[in-house]
């Protein structure tokens, strides 16, 4: 349970300014954008959009904008305490960082439905270099963002600003996560320090579709790291991922247990380094019975294995 305290008021003059960050698309007022309400677990009423965006073979009229750094279908998402992918409700969302968001201390969530033209030509221009052999060109999109927002408890000055922007052609879906300055990682109600928003539950980020079978969890996610994001991606943007969502293809590499995995990267899968995978141009991971040489050991290294020289060996 949540225990309301005195905001600590620490928007100033300039937090109304926007992002300048290159990275993120345009957004704001001068953008035609609405904002969420400004309450904490808030989100919007169901949005209609005018393009059906196809989530894993599942059509959806309508989308919520949810101030804890999620897009959901079906339902508002108000939990503030982020859990793994896949979820167990079901529940279908893209959540470029899900987290304990308080915009009533600081910062807009921005959204808005668009088919302007310079936009949709911006984001043509990026799918193509993302997924060359697509031709894709972008008919509709939906950006919303979470400029300089707050967490839950804040008494500092952090905020964060990340953007989620889904896009289609009316029969290909991408959703494109862009991240600008990222400094907190964690509301009070979720374990973080009210100082630092550090700590605790940290926040999640990736996507969920629903039918626990296909999810993604974005490297870091619910760990201290996750607070390097705009460092990371998967199509050598640093601060982007991108993700093909009519069905399951991310850019620039294979997905193997939820997890991320470069085109021609190889790993073991099990902590014997019997069986070494390769993640192949065609999207596909292809594991076969491979051992480490004599000469190296198997290590552990996030959530994979690797055949490495081990600590005092000299060859």
């Amino acid at each position: 349970m949540k225990t309301i305290l005195p905001l600590l008021l620490v928007a100033t003059a300039c937090l109304g300014d926007l992002a300048t960050d290159p990275i993120l698309y345009p957004y704001g007022p001068s953008e035609g954008d609405r904002i969420t309400p400004r309450k904490d677990d808030g989100a919007t009423s169901a949005i209609p959009i005018s393009t059906p965006f196809v989530f894993f073979g599942k059509k959806h009229n309508s989308l919520y904008v949810n101030n804890n750094g999620v897009i959901s279908f079906g339902v508002a998402v108000s939990k503030y305490t982020p859990d793994a992918f896949p979820l167990t409700d079901g529940s279908p969302f893209v959540a470029p960082y899900w987290g304990d968001v308080n915009n009533q201390i600081a910062g807009k969530v921005y959204y808005r439905e668009s088919k302007d033209p310079n936009l949709l030509d911006r984001i043509s221009k990026d799918m193509k270099e993302y997924y060359p052999n697509f031709n894709y060109r972008a008919t509709w999109a939906f950006v919303a963002t979470w400029d300089k927002v707050a967490y839950f408890g804040s008494r500092s000055k952090k905020t964060n600003t990340f953007q989620a922007v889904l896009t289609s052609n009316g029969k290909l879906a991408f959703i494109i996560l862009n991240y600008g300055p990222i400094t907190w990682t964690t509301g009070k109600a979720s374990g973080g320090d009210p100082l630092t928003g550090l700590g605790g539950i940290p926040a999640q980020a990736g996507f969920n579709s629903g039918d626990k079978t296909h999810y993604f969890n974005i490297p870091g996610s619910r760990t201290p790291d996750i607070v390097n994001i705009k460092k990371t991606s998967n199509v050598n943007t640093p601060g982007r991922w991108v993700f093909e969502v009519d069905r399951f293809r991310p850019a620039g590499g294979c997905v193997y247990e939820a997890n991320f995995v470069r085109y021609n990267e190889t790993f073991w899968k099990d902590p014997t380094c019997e069986m070494k995978c390769k993640c192949n141009m065609d999207g596909d991971v292809e594991c076969e019975e491979e051992w480490c040489s004599s000469n190296l050991l198997c290590q552990s290294s996030t959530w994979h294995y690797t055949c490495r020289i081990g600590i005092g060996q000299c060859f």
